[in-house]
């Protein structure tokens, strides 16, 4: 069945990437890119795979659950 996890990476991450534009990667899928002037759908094995490695370095630094709500709710506070 599928599932969807909401990761959130803390803004004291130790980034060893920059974000990049917003893309979708679904399974074995081709990827959907969004620019700023453009939707654009990757096809290429090897620019899939790059974006399979950027979707795993992010992962690597968010953090769910528990710790996902405190930062939000740790930011919601910052606001008030």
């Amino acid at each position: 069945m599928p599932s969807v996890s909401l990761g959130i990476i803390p803004f004291t991450a130790a980034r060893h990437m920059w974000p990049v534009e917003t893309f979708n990667l679904f399974d074995d899928r081709p990827a959907g890119v969004e620019l700023l002037s453009a939707q654009v759908t990757v096809t290429a094995p090897s620019d899939l795979a790059l974006y399979a490695q950027a979707f795993a370095r992010f992962a690597s630094l968010a953090v769910h659950g528990g710790a996902a709500r405190a930062l939000i709710t740790s930011v919601i506070s910052d606001l008030d």
